[in-house]
């Protein structure tokens, strides 16, 4: 059996993909599959998609680094440091699997490996949501610790609302691309291959990642809620006071003007 490593690397929010097809079909003898481009190495096997993960089987260093310089040139907000996972793999196992963090293919063609790499580049999709996520609520866990502690976030209206801003963009970002980790449509055109994928998505704990983060989503959306209500009862106060300050001042004029005729 042949033991090697596939890597899959979560380069950036997603690649210029119409580019790259015309030039790397060419330039690497590659062809294109649905949702993913297909180059053909001298060293092994490499899946290019299109929300900007690579996943490379067989690949040297040397030429790894080659291929993500060229996908950062087409690519879109790079991720300063890739996320990435990696697993060492063998071919000509009885049965396809996972064994002791190893993946384990029976003949490592090209379909074999294109179906296992949808999971593998899902997985590293959802590392860059998770880290996101993660960071949104760390960033603003003190904002609910200083309501439940005094009654009041103590933010200002301009920070109120600019936070609000910057949590609803933190989940839309997040909200416009979860079609990412849906079932591939390639298995569509390839239904034979899915039970690949599905093994695959299980070892990955994809589904219970995703439900995970849909918790942390939830939370970011509480959050906003929170503020917005705590928004519209700082706007609600700010009106109550101006009606009483206007009230006062026509009682002011009134007592001046009518019973003590000062004007």
């Amino acid at each position: 059996m042949t033991l090697n490593q596939v890597i899959s690397l979560n380069l950036a929010k997603h690649f210029d993909f119409e580019t790259l097809k015309v030039q790397f079909i060419e330039a690497h003898r590659g062809s294109l599959y649905k949702d993913a481009l297909y180059l053909d190495r001298p060293q092994g096997k490499a899946f290019v998609f299109p929300f900007g993960v690579l996943v490379a089987w067989g690949l040297n260093h040397e030429d790894l680094q080659y291929l993500q310089a060229q996908l950062i040139e087409h690519s879109t907000q790079t991720h300063p440091q890739a996320f990435h996972e990696q697993y060492p793999y063998e071919i000509g196992a009885e049965r396809q699997g996972f064994s002791n963090d190893r993946l384990k293919l029976i003949q490592g063609d090209t379909h074999e490996m294109l179906a296992l790499s949808h999971a593998l580049a899902q997985s590293a999709k959802l590392l860059e949501f998770e880290e996101a996520a993660l960071q949104t609520i760390n960033s603003t866990v003190h904002i609910p610790e200083t309501i439940a502690r005094t009654g009041s976030s103590r933010l200002k209206r301009k920070e109120t609302a600019q936070l609000r801003g910057k949590l609803f963009l933190a989940k839309s970002e997040i909200i416009l691309r979860y079609d990412l980790l849906d079932a591939p449509e390639f298995f569509w055109e390839y239904p034979e291959l899915e039970p690949s994928y599905v093994l695959a998505a299980g070892y990955l704990e994809l589904k219970p990642r995703v439900d995970l983060l849909n918790r942390k989503l939830e939370t970011i959306h509480e959050l906003l809620e929170m503020l917005a209500d705590e928004q519209k009862h700082q706007h609600s106060s700010l009106l109550e006071w101006i009606i009483i300050w206007l009230i006062a001042i026509e009682i002011i004029i009134f007592f001046t003007h009518d019973i003590f005729k000062w004007f």
